[in-house]
């Protein structure tokens, strides 16, 4: 019976642990950091050396912030 009881809160603590670790593991990367690594073809030096036509800039338009992205800006 004692054997039992230990297999099965075992098993619970394993599948938590699992879980919880499964949420960490994949952190993306900010908005900044991914502007900061542009690849080279991308660059306006690049797109002058192919001459092509540039498109028109496009309005702003004012986004509002989630909860989760209110949240991630607090906690960096």
């Amino acid at each position: 019976m004692a054997d039992l009881v230990k297999e099965l809160i075992s098993g619970v603590v394993n599948t938590v642990l699992q879980e919880i670790l499964k949420k960490t593991t994949g952190r993306a990367t900010t908005k900044r950091k991914r502007r900061k690594t542009r690849p080279a073809a991308t660059t306006t030096a690049a797109r002058k050396a192919t001459s092509a036509k540039p498109k028109p800039a496009r309005k702003q338009v004012s986004k509002r912030r989630t909860a989760a992205g209110r949240s991630r800006q607090r906690r960096s």
